[in-house]
C-alpha cells in the first residue's frame, strides 16, 4: 500500500470569512491519527469514500478531503487571534485561543488538519471560526493548552464507557490517548487501573497519569495484573492502540460481560471471532472524538490544575522539522508528545 508524504511548502496566507477569525500558531500536537493517516490515508480516503456512496447524505458530516491536493495536517492546536473577519465581535486581537478543529463556511463543515480548504496547525497560519474558539485562561502556556485536544477524546472515551463508581478498568497502550483516558479515569476516581505498554518510557508516563499498576505485556499480561489487583469488580477495557489483532485481543482477555471501549484509531482492516463476544456476552463501544462541552471541560480541567499533562511534552520542533519528528515518533523510548512551534 503506498504511503502519502510529507512536503514542507509556501503557500498562500488564509483568508478568513464572516464570522471567522485569523490566527497565528503558537503551537500544535503532533498526534499518532496523523502518523496513522500518512500511512494509511489512501486505504481509509477509499473505504470512507465507499461508505459514502452507500449512505444517506448526511449535512453534518465534513467535506471529504482529495488526497490529489495539498493537506496541511495538524488538529491539536493553540492560537492567537490576529486578525477579525466580518462580524467577529466575542474576539479580539491579541486573544489566545483553542478551538474543537472543525469550521463551517456556506460549502459546509471541514475538518481542520484534514482539509483542502482550511490549513491545520502545521502551518503559520490558520482561520477559525469565531463561534468555536475558546480563550486560553491567563497563565496557561500555548505548548499545554494544545493538549486540550487530545485530552477531550480520552475524557470522551471515559464518558462514553459508562464506567462508574465501584468499577475498575485496563488500558491497553500508552500513547497520548490511552494516557488521556488514564488520566479521566483517575480524575473520576476510577481504580484499580490498570495500564499495558511495551515501552517502559510510555508505563512511566502511564503512571504518572495515576494508572495503579502498570506492565509489560511480555513479562505480564493486563488481564492476569487485574486478577492480582482486583479481579472482582466489574471491567471496562479500553484498547487505545489502534493497531489490527487488538480488539481480538481485548475480547479474549475480556471476562464475561466484560465492555470494550475501543479508542485507538485503527485504519486497516482487522479481523475477530464473534462467538468469543457472543459466549461472554461482551459490550463493545467504538468511540470517536468528543461532544463540544466535553472540549471546553478538558481545557477547563488543564487550567485549573485537575490534571497535569506536562509530562507528555517530550519535544519541540519548527515546520521544516516536521518530517523527521513524524520519524522520531516512531520510537516510544524517545517521545510521546511533540510540538510543532513555528
Amino acid at each position: 500500500m503506498q504511503e502519502w508524504q510529507l512536503s514542507i511548502e509556501d503557500v498562500a496566507d488564509p483568508v478568513p470569512k464572516a464570522g471567522q477569525v485569523l490566527t497565528k500558531v503558537l503551537a500544535c500536537g503532533i498526534c499518532g491519527s496523523d502518523l496513522h493517516m500518512l500511512r494509511h490515508g489512501a486505504e481509509q480516503f477509499r473505504l470512507a469514500d465507499e461508505l459514502r456512496s452507500e449512505a444517506p447524505p448526511d449535512p453534518l458530516q465534513p467535506v471529504l478531503f482529495s488526497p490529489d491536493r495539498p493537506t496541511i495536517m495538524g488538529h491539536e492546536f493553540c492560537c492567537e487571534v490576529i486578525d477579525l473577519g466580518p462580524g467577529c465581535s466575542n474576539l479580539r486581537v491579541g486573544d489566545i485561543v483553542v478551538s474543537m478543529p472543525v469550521a463551517f463556511d456556506e460549502s459546509g463543515l471541514h475538518g481542520i488538519g484534514y482539509s483542502n480548504d482550511y490549513a491545520g496547525g502545521y502551518a503559520e497560519l490558520l482561520v477559525l471560526n469565531e463561534l468555536l474558539a475558546i480563550k486560553v485562561p491567563s497563565g496557561l502556556t500555548a505548548g499545554i493548552a494544545a493538549l486540550t485536544e487530545p485530552f477531550a477524546v480520552g475524557v470522551h472515551a471515559v464518558v462514553k464507557s459508562r464506567i462508574g463508581s465501584g468499577e475498575s478498568a485496563i488500558v491497553l497502550g500508552l500513547g497520548p490517548v490511552g494516557l488521556a483516558v488514564v488520566a479521566e479515569l483517575k480524575r473520576r476516581g476510577i481504580g484499580p487501573i490498570v495500564a499495558a505498554d511495551f515501552s517502559a518510557k510510555r508505563r512511566q508516563l502511564g503512571e504518572s497519569m495515576g494508572a495503579d499498576v502498570v506492565v509489560d505485556p511480555r513479562e505480564l499480561t493486563a488481564i492476569e495484573a487485574w486478577r492480582k489487583a482486583d479481579g472482582i469488580r466489574s471491567l471496562v477495557i479500553f484498547e487505545a492502540v489502534g493497531v489490527p489483532g487488538m480488539i481480538d485481543q481485548a475480547m479474549r482477555m475480556a471476562p464475561k460481560n466484560a465492555r470494550i471501549l475501543v479508542v485507538g484509531a485503527c485504519m486497516q482492516a482487522d479481523s475477530l471471532y464473534p462467538m468469543i463476544g457472543i459466549t461472554k456476552e461482551i459490550n463493545i463501544q467504538f468511540v470517536f472524538g468528543y461532544a463540544p462541552e466535553e472540549f471546553s471541560s478538558s481545557l477547563e480541567a488543564i487550567a485549573e490544575g485537575d490534571v497535569d499533562l506536562s509530562p507528555w511534552l517530550t519535544g519541540t520542533v519548527s515546520i521544516d522539522g516536521v518530517p523527521q519528528a513524524f520519524a522520531d515518533l516512531a520510537n516510544p523510548e524517545q517521545h510521546a508528545k511533540i510540538l510543532v512551534v513555528p
